[in-house]
């Protein structure tokens, strides 16, 4: 469904298509201003805060070392509840007031779109935002890259290998009615048309929603064997829990959205055997096999008193990217000089075990590399190696 978010995305990355991008703000001498837009109060405020933090801490690391070129960096941060109206109003005080130089990291599918209108005109640019959606690089805008497999990708291939490795006949969705939630339809849809199984079933719901029986009824009535979820923290432990109450016990597949501490965490015992594709590793600090990644989770939980998630994981990815970038650009930072650098860039893989990613002047999406992993035990236990196109 194309909404209005969709269609002035698509003007505004159509009207750049071919020109110079001239404006510079949030550049000084001795700052670069930048911002983040996340949830702090709404539904996933707890992975906005994650992402906020996780952020905050590789600004605060970049500053401590004097900065980036010889500029401090200033993150801004607003809060939008996961609310597509307030991340415009967000947009609009950030850019038009604060007149910052990019967006990084603004977290949710709708949110980010419905922003795109008040970014480009003024020349701001949207770096790595926290949805896997394919929006957030097609079509082809100089002022926007992402860095993770969408979820259309990652269910697409994901669903047929679970279908053929578990021999199931019977596959359903449960998805959140929005762009986000589309695409984890979508991908369904289309990874079993590719091996010639129709979808059993499906059923959605409103964003925000806390009761989801009607939705595991209509699944369980359909006989399903596997259901994909595009749901987040709170409707897949809502979604799940239901499941368990009415003995309804199918394989659940989750997006990368699905991927996070917080469910096992919350939810305990009954979200053991849940899937979900994912890239970069939750950071547990008592990580054996990944002592780096302990050591960052230690470090993190030090300046905020609080264990690291996979969304502080992203946060903190995604803005070393960013600064990376800055310094590659060099002292002399200007909006074309920093498109310029994407051109021809690339990060390794980190102590969180994110595949590399590569961008260059016509491919805008950093990785199209997923992985599998699963709750054991109360944690996220990688399952499978990196699935590539």
């Amino acid at each position: 469904m194309q909404t209005k978010y969709r269609l002035l995305a698509l003007a505004c990355a159509l009207g750049f298509a071919g020109s110079a991008l001239a404006q510079n703000q949030g550049i000084t001498k001795t700052e670069l201003k930048i911002a983040t837009i996340q949830d702090l109060s709404g539904p996933i405020a707890a992975i906005g805060k994650q992402a906020r933090d996780g952020m905050q801490l590789r600004v605060d690391e970049a500053n401590e070392q004097g900065g980036i070129n010889g500029r401090k960096i200033v993150l801004k941060v607003e809060d939008d509840g996961y609310d597509p109206k307030r991340a415009v109003l967000a947009a609009q005080k950030l850019v038009n007031q604060e007149k910052v130089f990019a967006m990084v990291g603004h977290i949710g599918t709708a949110a980010n779109l419905a922003t795109f209108p008040v970014l480009f005109p003024k020349k701001v640019f949207n770096f790595m935002p926290l949805t896997a959606a394919r929006e957030m690089y097609e079509p082809l805008n100089p002022l926007t890259y992402a860095f993770i497999a969408p979820y259309y990708q990652q269910i697409r291939e994901a669903v047929p290998e679970m279908v053929k490795e578990k021999k199931l006949t019977k596959v359903c969705v449960i998805y959140q009615d929005d762009e986000f939630g589309e695409e984890v339809l979508k991908g369904t849809e289309d990874g079993l048309k590719d091996i010639g199984m129709p979808l059993a079933e499906k059923a959605s719901f409103k964003r925000g929603a806390t009761d989801f029986s009607s939705q595991v009824a209509k699944t369980k009535a359909a006989g399903c064997e596997l259901v994909t979820l595009g749901t987040i923290i709170r409707e897949t432990i809502g979604t799940i829990g239901t499941a368990k109450k009415m003995g309804f016990n199918p394989v659940f597949l989750g997006s990368a959205a699905a991927y996070s501490e917080l469910i096992p965490k919350l939810a305990g015992k009954a979200m053991d055997g849940l899937y979900a594709t994912m890239a970069a590793q939750v950071p547990y600090t008592d990580d054996a096999s990944n002592k780096p990644l302990a050591f960052w989770a230690t470090k993190y939980k030090t300046r905020f008193n609080e264990d690291g998630g996979i969304f502080s994981a992203y946060g903190y990815i995604v803005m070393d990217a960013f600064l990376q970038a800055v310094a590659k650009t060099g002292p002399n930072l200007t909006t074309d000089g920093f498109i310029k650098t994407m051109e021809n860039f690339s990060t390794q893989t980190d102590i969180f075990g994110s595949a590399p990613t590569t961008f260059t002047a016509t491919k805008h999406l950093g990785s199209t590399a997923w992985r599998l992993s699963q709750v054991q035990d109360g944690k996220w236990k990688v399952v499978s190696q990196y699935h590539t196109k």
